[in-house]
Parts: C-alpha cells; structure tokens; sequence
C-alpha cells in the first residue's frame, strides 16, 4: 500500500469519527432528557384517571359508576429514598421519584421518576376495597379520602413514617387507609383499617394492581443495543418467576391462584410489585382496558366485618431498583426479576464475584477487568488448545494453498488431500472451534449480567467514562474492540475460500458499528476479554511457527 493511500484512509477515518461523535452530541439519545422526568405533579390531572374498569369486575359490584374525576390536590410524601403523590380519589399513588436515583447522570438534581400519571406516561400503583360494601364498588365512584395534612416528610432522626387517609361511608363504616414507610427502606405497607360501627355486617374483599401502558421503557435509551425485559409478571406457588408480556395481556386475561406470591410490572434496572399476605390464598389476574392499558394485581379472598368489630387489609408495596438483597428481604423470588436469562444460573455467581471484588477495589470499571481477567485465567488451558489448533492450521496454510492451486476445482481429492495432511500433522480441524463453544454460555452469561446489573448504572470508571451503563461518549472503546477483533484475525487462520476471507476481514468494521451504542461496561469486557485472548493466542502462535512449541501437539 503506497503513502498517498494509506494517507486518504486515515483522512477519511478520522473524519468519519468525527462525524459520529457530532451526530450523537446533536441527535443521539443522550442529547434530550427523558420527558418523563420533568413532571412532578402537584395537582391531580384527569389525565389516565380512574375508570370503572380500574376495578376488578366480581358478580358482587354491581353496575359500577363510569369514569371518576381526580381531585384538586394531591398528597404529598418524602422519604430519604422515596418521593410519591397519592390522589386522594381512591389513595392510589400515581408518582413515585427515587432521589437516591438521577435520571441522568449529568442532572444529579432530578431523581429517576418510576411512576407517573402524566400526558406522556401512565404507569400507577392501584389499590383498595371492593365486593358487596367496598367504597371503591359504589356507584358514586372510588372514595374521596381526608387528610389531616397535604405534605408528609420523614423527619432527621426518625425511621419511620405513617400517613393516614380517612374515609367514612354512609352505612356509617369508618375506614382508615394507612400508608407506613420505614427509612432506607423501598417498601410501602398498605393497609386498610376498618371499624365496622354499623349496625350490619360489613362484606368486602381487598385488592391491588399495577397499571401501566405501552410507553417505551425511558432507561431502555441509555444504553441501546441489546433490550432488556419491559412487561408484568407474576411468582406463583407453582411458577416462582412468570413473564407476562404487554402483547399476551391484550391477547387474553390471565387468571391464577396461589397461596403466598406477588405481581410486578418490570423494566430495566428498576421494579414495583404488590407483595401480597403469604400465608394467604390470592387470585392473581391480568386484564386489559379499553384505553390499551395492562394491568396486572391480585385480589384477597372476602371478608366479612361483624357490626361492631374491627379489621385489617392490605399488602406491601416495592417500588424502587432491582438490588437483590432488598428483592430478597422484600419477598420470596422478587430478585427473580433481575433478570439474567436463561443462563442465570452462571451469571450469578459471576455477579456475586464482581460485587466481591468491587467491594475490595471500589470502582465497577476495574471490577469488570479483574472479573474478565478471573474468567479467561479459568479458561485458559481450554483456551491454549484452541489456539495451538489455531497455529498449526496457520503453519499449514501454504502447504493447503498449493494443493487448491494444484487440485483446481477437484473438490474430492483436494478433500482427500487435506485429510492426509491433517493426519499427518495430527492437526484437529474443528479443535480451535470446541474450546471455544464450550466457553461461550459462560461469555453470554457475564455479557447479560453486565446489562442487567443496576450497580453500573450512573457508575464512573475513569477518565471520560463516566457512566458505565451508557455508550462511551467518543466511542474509544468500541474502537479499541474492533482493533482487537482485527489483530486477532491476524493470528488466525486464514479461510481458503476467498469469499470467505473477505467476509471476515469486515467483521471487525461490522462490529466496532454494532458497538457504538453499547452500554461502555460491556464493550470494556470485549476489551479486555480480546486483548487477553491475543496475548495468549500471540505467545502460543510465535511458538509453534518458531519451532519452540510441539508442532504437532493435538488441539
């Protein structure tokens, strides 16, 4: 290759670079923040209000009242961890900001918001009491609770917080719905309190749900590329961990019972769930509005409150990230919903090392290296035969040109012919191919549980890279990954058929395009895992060519 053209590919690299990196500042998706963090609500809006197909239809409601108006003014409650709004109408809690979670991390002020009832996104937690005398089966509409106060805060020094909403019906039943929040705590316990002072029974049976529409999941931008999980699902007796897609919801109601479980709607990196008694039987449902909303809760079995006797009911809540040790403490195989795929059963333990060694050296991005690091060193044996198969098929390269120039298109004997060679060198063709599909499940596995795990969002590594759970910004890492994908074409092999070759000489190009969008934490795993694999892959090849390594060794 002469100088005038090495010269012009390098022009016109460097100028396709810069192209990119000034179209992702100006169109990328991290030019605009997301529109759904900017709405704090302060007033109730009609806006995705409650409809009479909100509550779950029984033979026992009767003719339910068509769509409720919200009220004026909603009820605020701050915690350390959580930011909500209840609408008085019904006490659903229809926002909810995490502060401890930006919604980017170039705008630390504004905390991730996970529910909301705005123009731009429904996505409530719905709760309450239906049956023969539930307040929220009447024909007047849902209950319009009181408060003695608009604004809850969770004072310096307390650890918990109660908020209490009061309802009395005709019948002359008081009913009191209490919300308790617990500091450094995502659980919201739900309860209603009541006081039969009737001179009847009182019948009615409590339930709880998530509603949400078909919105785009707004984290899902951040990081491109492979889409996480976006959808409801439901943990049975009998199925632990169940996705329920938004498609399968309008397809068909779903309908299940079980003692003890719980019901989530799940996005990427963050979670809500109504977990519900576990010692209790609950039939869980799935159901479809008019409006194409999901929804997806459960229902309590009915009670019965004696005229002048007091009850309980209700459940817990969990709305915040998807970090499994409060999953865990939350309810039983709620950490289900860090969903790691099929491969989970490898990619935890993988995630259990790299919270270990990120516990030791207290960034993520380091933590990645030394993980990738541990994992080749575990494969390295398997690897080295890979690469010894790889290096003698690369020393009989020529010896297998001649005999195509030789045979021509005389497919038989040139197949004849490289079977005798291959003999002769005790060379295994397909040894540099089994190492490596036997170490792939394991590569996948850490690949999924790098993009699953909400530890790497907003994560600094160093330098430029200063969140791990978003493409790098001048896309030096995906660069870098393709430079290694190049250098080790290099070292391998190369195809006899010219199509073929071609081919692989584009993969690098096809690949460093592909990455671009990457969350950085990923690509820096690729990086790191190439560059190891060509330090290995070199030192074995200069071996076997320079004679200083058994030529004949079987891969």
């Amino acid at each position: 290759m002469d100088v005038k053209r090495l010269f012009l590919i390098i022009s016109l690299a460097l100028v396709s670079y810069l192209m990119v990196v000034q179209w992702n500042k100006d169109y990328g998706p991290q030019a605009q923040a997301p529109v759904v963090q900017n709405t704090l609500p302060s007033t109730a809006s009609s806006v995705g209000s409650t409809t009479s197909e909100d509550i779950p239809q029984t033979s026992a409601n009767g003719d339910l009242a068509p769509a409720t108006e919200a009220s004026t003014s909603l009820i605020e409650v701050r915690t350390d961890v959580l930011d909500l709004r209840i609408d008085p109408k019904g006490g659903d809690i229809v926002y909810a900001a995490l502060p401890q979670h930006t919604a980017r991390v170039d705008t630390p002020e504004i905390p991730f918001v996970l529910l909301e009832r705005s123009k731009n996104r429904t996505y409530v937690a719905q709760s309450g009491l239906a049956g023969v005398n539930g307040p929220d089966a009447s024909r007047d509409g849902r209950p319009l609770f009181s408060t003695k106060q608009t604004s809850y805060v969770l004072s310096e020094g307390a650890d918990s917080l109660q908020v209490d909403l009061n309802f009395v019906q005709a019948s002359g039943v008081q009913i009191t719905k209490r919300f308790s929040f617990k500091r450094d705590d995502y659980d919201v316990q739900v309860d209603y309190l009541i006081n039969n002072a009737s001179d009847q029974a009182w019948s009615g049976y409590f339930f709880a749900q998530l509603k949400r529409d078909n919105s785009p999941d707004p984290t899902q931008a951040e990081g491109m590329g492979m889409v996480s999980y976006l959808g409801a699902a439901i943990s049975t007796s009998e199925e632990k961990f169940d996705k329920i897609t938004f498609d399968d919801i309008q397809e068909k109601q779903v309908k299940r019972e079980s003692v003890g479980g719980w019901v989530a709607m799940i996005q990427h990196y963050f979670v809500s769930a109504w977990i519900p008694n576990q010692n209790e039987k609950q039939e869980y449902s799935t159901r479809a509005t008019s409006r194409g909303e999901n929804i997806v809760g459960f229902s309590s079995p009915e009670t019965v409150v004696e005229a002048g006797e007091q009850a309980t009911l209700g459940s817990k809540l969990y709305v915040g990230p998807k970090i499994q040790k409060q999953l865990e403490a939350a309810a039983p195989n709620l950490e289900l919903t860090v969903d790691f795929g099929w491969l989970w059963f490898i990619a935890q333990p993988l995630f259990w090392m790299l919270n270990l060694i990120h516990g030791f050296l207290g960034n993520w991005g380091w933590a990645i290296i030394i993980l990738t690091m541990m994992v080749k060193g575990a494969f390295f044996k398997l690897s080295a035969s890979a690469y010894r198969s790889m290096a003698n098929m690369r020393r009989v390269g020529p010896e297998l040109q001649r005999m195509k120039e030789k045979y021509g298109d005389d497919r038989q004997k040139m197949s004849q012919s490289m079977m005798e060679l291959y003999k002769k060198e005790k060379i295994n063709p397909i040894g540099g191919c089994l190492p490596i599909l036997i170490q792939m499940p394991v590569f996948i596995a850490l690949y999924w549980m790098l993009m699953e795990s909400i530890e790497l969002r907003h994560a600094p590594f160093m330098l430029w890279i200063t969140d791990l759970s978003v493409k790098d910004p001048y896309f030096v890492l995906p660069i870098l990954m393709g430079a290694s994908m190049f250098i080790q074409q290099l070292l391998n092999p190369t195809p006899p058929d010219p199509m073929q070759a071609k081919l692989m000489k584009m993969l690098p190009i096809v690949f460093t395009v592909f990455f671009l969008w990457f969350p950085a934490g990923l690509v820096l795993y690729w990086v790191v895992n190439n560059v190891l694999s060509i330090a290995q892959q070199y030192v074995i090849t200069k071996r076997i060519e320079g004679g200083g390594d058994d030529k004949k060794a079987k891969a």
